[in-house]
């Protein structure tokens, strides 16, 4: 494909028509040019030139000058990226309103157990229910990959506690416990001995459990890929206090936490 070509492409894909964006980049290649000349270097119809460039002149990509015949030039390159950032940013903005406007006021607590399989999305709800903690957060970390993916997990878990959450994290190394104090000072950080040992099932093992306000759960499992020092987490997780998965894991993690605290006092 060539550099030509390739702008083309890329402009299209940032909101320019095909015709825009072929007149647009024949402009670029020249000083500037008449509707024939355009027509010839980007291969577009003579009769498509005009309205196409008083579209692009609306977008602010070109100078029109009144000439006879008239020529056109395209804007500097700083200024048309400028410019067709600002367009974008726009566009995105306005699908966010209607999106937002179609949002179910009650989607996000909607009952049900949902299944992850890419690491993104994995950060992406454990970030959401984090940033949505009011009261609780109990995180059990059973593989240190599973927390040194995600780099902002302490941030998030400093936020809450300067917001009055009661944080709480098992870790299975002092080594781990010792990062989390370090990087939530406040935080309740407990070393629990069962979490060294994880059984390896179909290449898999436990990565973390995230209980949040007793009723949003995320478990997740990491599994190492073939590429080095890379691993892929997946997770299923839930919302709502009365969903059965919900209720185990409050009631699990609490018995976990009760007695970690006893034999921590011992």
């Amino acid at each position: 494909m060539s550099t030509s070509e390739e702008a083309v492409r890329s402009l299209t894909e940032l909101g320019l028509t095909e015709y825009e964006a072929r007149c647009f980049v024949a402009l670029a290649r020249i000083p500037s040019g008449t509707a024939r000349q355009i027509s010839e270097i980007a291969d577009v119809p003579r009769s498509r030139v005009y309205d196409t460039i008083e579209r692009l002149d609306r977008k602010g990509l070109v100078n029109i000058q009144q000439s006879d015949p008239r020529e056109y030039q395209s804007v500097s390159t700083d200024l048309a990226i400028e410019r067709i950032q600002d367009d974008y940013n726009s566009r995105i903005n306005a699908v966010e309103n209607a999106l937002e406007d179609l949002e179910s006021p009650e989607s996000e607590q909607k009952e049900g157990t949902w299944e992850i399989s890419r690491s993104e999305f994995v950060d992406d709800r454990v970030r959401t229910f984090l940033e949505a903690a009011d009261e609780s957060i109990h995180l059990v970390v059973a593989s240190a990959e599973a927390i040194d993916r995600e780099t902002e997990m302490y941030d998030h878990l400093r936020s809450a506690v300067e917001r009055g959450v009661d944080v709480t994290v098992e870790v299975a190394t002092t080594d781990e416990a010792e990062a989390f104090r370090d990087g939530v000072s406040d935080a309740t950080v407990i070393v629990t001995d069962d979490l060294e040992t994880n059984d390896v099932l179909y290449d898999e093992y436990p990565g973390k459990v995230l209980l949040v306000d007793g009723e949003a759960v995320v478990a997740t499992a990491v599994k190492e890929s073939d590429l080095p020092d890379v691993v892929h987490e997946t997770a299923v997780w839930t919302y709502g206090r009365d969903h059965g998965f919900a209720v185990w894991m409050r009631e699990l993690l609490d018995d976990r936490l009760e007695h970690a605290l006893i034999d921590s006092n011992e």
